[in-house]
């Protein structure tokens, strides 16, 4: 099983795989261009995305700077609106529906790492790494996601669903609800 292949099943792998690296320095020179292309050369930028992310749907609008790690792994539904600062750790699948909303500065991860640091770092001769698995994140249509706000590894948001501004959303969030705070939680249905 490659390293790549590890990581997208959420097992514990070596992320300066040879593989693992081509993506991401692929992504990386896909995003310089695409955050210091003008945003007027609106096919430019839209060929651009179309060819960093797995699945762009028409009408997606991402402004720059956008980050990511590898792209591959990212999904987003038609008429999706990402604003400007937001940085998407594509470690495993991150699938955004239609009609999203997602404001300034969001963060996604899909990457995390053992609690106790004698169990994340990895002593292997002079080199050192540190232990990674993956979960994927899934966001349904019709979603708004307030400006720096953080979804952690694993969590899937519903259908219809607004996420205030600053939260840390750390668990599942059903359909049609208003939900914020550090931790996120519900506090209305929709």
């Amino acid at each position: 099983m490659t390293e790549k292949e590890k990581m997208l099943r959420g097992d514990a792998y070596n992320s300066r795989d040879s593989e693992l690296l081509a993506l991401y320095h692929r992504a990386r020179k896909l995003l310089k261009t695409y955050n210091q292309l003008d945003s007027e050369l609106m096919q430019e930028r839209d060929h651009i995305l179309s060819e960093l992310l797995a699945y762009k749907a028409p009408g997606v609008w991402i402004e720059a700077p956008f980050f990511c790690d590898y792209g591959v792994n990212i999904s987003i539904g038609q008429n999706t609106f990402i604003n400007v600062n937001c940085m998407f750790l594509d470690n495993n699948k991150i699938t955004i529906g239609n009609n999203g909303l997602i404001a300034p500065y969001v963060q996604i991860y899909t990457a995390l790492h053992p609690l106790k640091a004698s169990e994340r770092i990895i002593q292997e001769g002079n080199d050192t790494r540190y232990l990674t698995a993956t979960k994927p994140v899934s966001i349904g249509d019709n979603v708004w996601i307030g400006g720096n706000s953080v979804i952690f590894p694993g969590v899937t948001i519903g259908h219809n669903v607004t996420v205030g501004a600053g939260s840390i959303v750390t668990k599942d969030l059903p359909d049609n609800v208003f939900a914020f705070g550090n931790p996120c939680s519900v506090q209305r249905k929709l």
